[in-house]
Parts: structure tokens; C-alpha cells; sequence
């Protein structure tokens, strides 16, 4: 995990590599100050010796210095390659879900990956930002301090011997209570996201059934969840502070009473002695020692803050999608013919049932297929397999002859056009997203897929036509305007095969009719499917498809239809009579 996370590093090697060097040279100064303080005083003031006082108070300036800039190096290296780290892991995981196919998203949901490309990657900078200063400083802070105190008395340096071990232990202790509560906490604010997600995209349902409370008790308790578990993490937490200031307490108070009584020796045995100097630089040496634990602490915190986040972005850099192109693929789609051949498919492993229960079809390059059937017939799962957006279970799907696992992926997909149930649109103009389709579309062309698709016209009822800007998800278009846009978007690939999965539903029967008919005449050579609700809409179909339950209980013309399938002849009697109405 650790070693794929270090990969988005890259360019920013160097001042990843500067921060920590830069922070050992702080530590060194910092831990050389102390010992100079002492010489000042045992060798300047009480020797009575101003020279000494001026080249040791130089001296103590310089390491000042030094210390400073090391440390200013040392940050600033540090935000730079941080920043740049962050900006490589989202950028990685964000082409990570690029190449995901629909059942990776599903694993995950989009709420999740949200989460994890925002909140997870900031924690994760954070911390990255901390490991190469603090988890540099405070190790190196603490030895070499520790070595100081210790070159001037190894007997005081018992005190540390005797303390520091509780206080880790007594750290290990509270830092192993909240690892669950913040692990359980980045889990909660995958919910969080999803409740807001859900809200704006739905914002103007929750409108106009007056829900704006239902959703506010929703995304409050949500909230309250995380607010609960951080206060309980900052319960446990707070004990932190009062044990390392009562540890920091205890060893000065005991090195101040024994440092005074080796002070007094040192009058009568130099050896068992301390001077008032080294004293001095030993409280110094102490806090050091103690902050430094105290840093480590905080360290190890932050590290077992960020190490739900650290699973969960590796989770996305180390997916495997789904799918992929195989080794040497086919290149070539050779024509828009299809073939379903005893083709079973379920959307996971643990479904209690198929979606769709052995299909066999052929359809020929060119024709006009309708499928209708009820709500969770399957109809769209049945097309979503021809561009291979997910593989069959069991059975093969042939596009052009070729069984479409054998194609690059690109390929195939670039001969298969699908206009969605969801209609989406981008933020930009309508050249910008027509040009989805085609980015090399000349005006001309999206001109002409727009009057096929019926759109030409209320787009030059806009005062800057083409040119007009589309709102986030085409909020300032209609229903039917959005759904021929995107049926233009799709005719702009000039595919071999072009799917309408019941995208036609929000215009109204005329302009679905100028539709067809322009199918017809201007895209003899592409092979339509259309999924539809309405008989009218695929009533003049080459073929016409009956689905119920994951089957095709029917199939033939409309007329053979009539006679042969009574789910037809009741769904069209039903509409006809509703016509009449």
C-alpha cells in the first residue's frame, strides 16, 4: 500500500528528500544551543571571562541561525511536495476510476469515491506533510537530546529511564482505543456524502413534495453520528496532555532536587558533581526530551488518523477494473450485426437470480429493433452487454461477427452509441457537448445529427444558438430538449450500432415519429435499438422484442406480435384504448 502511495511522489522527490534533511540540520542546532548556554555560564560568567561570554554568545547566535533557516527550508519543502503529492494521488485515482467499469463503481458508489478523492486525500496530505518533518524531528530531536543529557550526567538520565517508558505505554494505550472510532468515522462521511448527493441531485423532488425537513433530520443525524464519534476520540484524547505535562513536572522537579544536591558535591568531588551550567542545559535537555515524545505521540495520532484513509485510497489506486481489452484485440468493428448466444448474466456473484436467462438473438446490420416490457424486465441490462459495459455470465454476445470480448474495448465502444434512461448533460455550451460525441465535428456535422435528432430548432430559438451555455446536468433545457440533444451527441459518433434506451420518452409523439423517420432515411446502414414504453414508438420496427423477467417471451412484428404474444396485444389495446380517451 505504502509503496503504490509513494509512486505519486514523482516529481516532487527532491523537495520530499529536502524537508527531512533540512529538519536534521534544525535538530542538530537546536539540541548544540542548550550545550553552548552552559558553557557561557560555567565558562564566561562564573569564570568571570568576557571573551568567553562574547565568542560563546556568537557562537549560541549562529546555531540560532542556522536553526531558523534549516526550519524555514524544512517547511517550506514540506508544503511544496505535500501540496504535490496530493495533487498526484487524486489525479492517479481519478484516472484510476476513469478506466472503472459499472461494476467497480457499484462496489464502491459514487458517494464513497467522492469521499475518498476529497476528505481521505486532504487527511492523507497532512499526514505526509507531518512524516517528513515531525516523524524526522521527533525521533532525532529525542536521541540526540537524550545523548547530550546523558555526555553531562548519566546518572539524572536514570529519571528518563524511569518515566519514559509509562508515558509511552500510557500513549500506546489511548491511541489504541480511538484507531476504531476513526476508522468507523471516514465510513460515517461516505453516508454523509451520499445523503447531500442525493439531496441536490434530487432538489427539486424534495421541492415539490415539501421533504425539506425529512432531509434535514436525515443529513442531522448523519452529522451527529461523526460529531458523536469525534467527541468521544477527543475524550480519550484530551488524557494526553495532562499525562505529558505531569511527566515533563515530574523529571524537572526530581532533576531540579537531585541536579541541586550534585551542584553542591561538585564543591567536594568534581566527578560526582554538576556544574550550575550543565543544571541548566539539563532542564533544557528535558524538555526537549519530553516535547519530542509528546511530538511522537501526536505523530503516531495523526498516523492512525490517516490509516483508514490510506486503505481506502489504495483500495481505488489497486482496483482492477472489471474489464479490459484482451492481448492482441480486434481493432475493427466490421459491421453492426448482433448475436446473443445462449447469454446468462447475473450483477454479482452472491444474486439469488439472473438478470437475463439464456438469450438468444440475431440481429442483422441495419435493423430496426423495439423492446418493450414491464419495469425490472431487464431490458436495459440486455443492451448494456453489447458494448461490453458489463460481461456476460454465461453464453457470448457477437457485435459484427466477433465475440466482443475479443475487441479493444475503445473500439467497440466507438461503434456503439447509447442514449440513456438518465440524460446527461455537461456544464459548457452545446457545441461543447455535442462534441462528446465527435471532438472533431465540424459545424456542419452537428448541424445535421441536430436535425436529425429534432433538436435544430428550438436550438436557433436560443439567442446565441450553438453557442448557448448548458447549465450543470442541463438544468436550463427541457426534458425532451435534453433527451435530443443527447440522441445528436450519439449520432455524432456515426456508430454501426446506435441504442435508445427509452430516451425518447419526454417529446412527444409527433417529433418521436420525425425521429424514426429520420432514422430511417439518413441511417439506413445503422442498426437501432429502441427501448420504449410506447407501442407507437417502435410499432414500425424490423423486429420487436417482449421481455418479462430477464426473457424474451416474444418477438416478431408487430402484426405477428397481435396475434401471438398477449402481454403485446394487452400493452398496445391499453395505450390505443388511452389514446381514444
Amino acid at each position: 500500500m505504502i509503496k503504490r502511495l509513494a509512486r505519486c511522489i514523482r516529481e516532487f522527490k527532491w523537495p520530499a528528500l529536502i524537508s527531512p534533511a533540512a529538519m536534521m540540520g534544525e535538530v542538530y542546532m537546536e539540541t548544540r544551543i542548550p550545550m553552548v548556554l552552559a558553557w557561557i555560564v560555567d565558562r564566561g560568567v562564573e569564570a568571570g571571562d568576557m571573551g568567553a561570554v562574547v565568542r560563546y554568545g556568537a557562537l549560541l547566535v549562529f546555531y540560532a541561525l542556522m536553526s531558523l533557516i534549516f526550519g524555514m527550508m524544512s517547511a517550506v519543502s514540506a508544503a511544496y511536495a505535500a501540496t504535490g503529492f496530493s495533487r498526484n494521488l487524486r489525479q492517479d485515482m481519478f484516472y484510476q476510476v476513469q478506466t472503472f467499469d459499472f461494476a467497480n463503481i457499484d462496489k464502491f458508489s459514487a458517494s464513497s469515491i467522492v469521499t475518498r478523492l476529497t476528505s481521505d486525500v486532504a487527511n492523507i496530505q497532512m499526514a505526509f506533510q507531518m512524516m517528513i518533518r515531525m516523524a524526522i524531528r521527533c525521533p532525532m530531536m529525542l536521541i540526540l537530546a537524550t545523548y547530550n543529557a546523558y555526555s553531562i550526567s548519566p546518572r539524572l538520565c536514570i529519571v528518563f529511564c524511569v518515566v519514559l517508558p509509562l508515558l509511552g505505554l500510557g500513549l500506546y494505550l489511548f491511541i489504541k482505543s480511538v484507531f476504531p472510532i476513526f476508522d468507523r468515522v471516514f465510513k460515517t462521511y461516505d453516508k454523509l456524502n451520499n445523503v447531500v448527493q442525493e439531496n441536490l441531485h434530487g432538489i427539486r423532488v424534495v421541492k415539490s413534495f415539501v421533504r425539506e425537513d425529512k432531509e434535514t433530520e436525515k443529513f442531522t443525524t448523519v452529522s451527529g453520528e461523526i460529531y458523536k464519534d469525534f467527541v468521544k476520540a477527543q475524550h480519550i484524547m484530551s488524557f494526553t496532555n495532562p499525562i505529558m505535562q505531569a511527566a515533563v513536572y515530574i523529571c524537572i522537579l526530581t532533576i531540579s532536587y537531585l541536579g541541586a544536591m550534585m551542584v553542591v558535591q561538585s564543591g567536594n568531588d568534581i566527578a560526582l558533581g554538576l556544574t550550575t551550567g550543565q543544571l541548566t542545559s539539563m532542564f533544557t535537555y528535558t524538555t526537549q526530551i519530553l516535547m519530542a515524545l509528546m511530538m511522537v505521540a501526536m505523530v503516531i495520532v495523526m498516523l492512525t488518523m490517516v490509516r483508514a484513509p490510506l486503505r481506502r485510497t489504495s483500495e481505488i489506486l489497486t482496483e482492477v477494473p472489471a474489464l479490459h481489452s484482451p492481448e492482441n484485440p480486434v481493432t475493427e468493428v466490421k459491421d453492426g450485426s448482433i448475436d446473443f448466444e445462449g447469454v446468462s448474466f447475473r450483477y454479482s456473484k452472491t444474486a439469488s437470480r439472473d438478470a437475463l436467462e439464456r438469450i438468444d438473438l440475431h440481429i442483422a446490420p441495419g435493423m430496426t429493433v423495439g423492446i418493450l416490457g414491464g419495469t425490472g424486465a431487464s431490458k436495459t441490462t440486455l443492451v448494456q452487454l453489447i458494448p461490453r459495459l458489463y460481461d456476460a455470465t454465461e453464453g457470448t454476445v457477437k457485435v459484427g461477427g466477433v465475440d466482443v470480448r475479443n475487441y479493444d474495448l475503445k473500439t467497440l465502444r466507438d461503434s456503439v452509441a447509447m442514449v440513456l434512461q438518465k440524460n446527461i448533460l455537461f456544464s459548457g455550451t452545446i457545441k461543447d457537448n455535442l462534441r462528446w460525441g465527435n471532438a472533431e465535428a465540424t459545424d456542419e456535422e452537428m448541424v445535421k445529427a441536430c436535425t436529425l435528432a429534432c433538436a435544430d430548432d428550438f436550438i436557433r430559438t436560443f439567442p446565441d444558438g450553438y453557442d448557448t451555455h448548458i447549465e450543470q446536468g442541463g438544468s436550463n433545457v427541457s426534458g425532451g430538449q435534453k433527451q435530443r440533444l443527447c440522441i445528436a451527441r450519439a449520432l455524432l459518433k456515426k456508430p454501426k450500432i446506435l441504442i435508445l434506451d427509452d430516451s425518447t420518452s419526454a417529446v412527444d409523439t409527433a417529433t418521436d415519429a420525425k425521429i424514426r423517420k429520420a432514422f430511417r432515411e439518413e441511417i439506413p446502414g445503422t442498426t437501432k435499438l429502441i427501448i420504449a414504453q410506447r407501442v407507437s414508438s417502435v410499432q414500425d420496427a424490423d423486429l420487436i422484442l417482449v421481455m418479462d423477467n430477464g426473457a424474451i417471451v416474444a418477438q416478431g412484428t408487430h402484426e405477428e406480435l397481435l396475434k401471438i404474444s398477449h402481454i403485446y396485444r394487452e400493452v398496445f389495446e391499453s395505450q390505443m384504448k388511452g389514446g381514444e380517451d
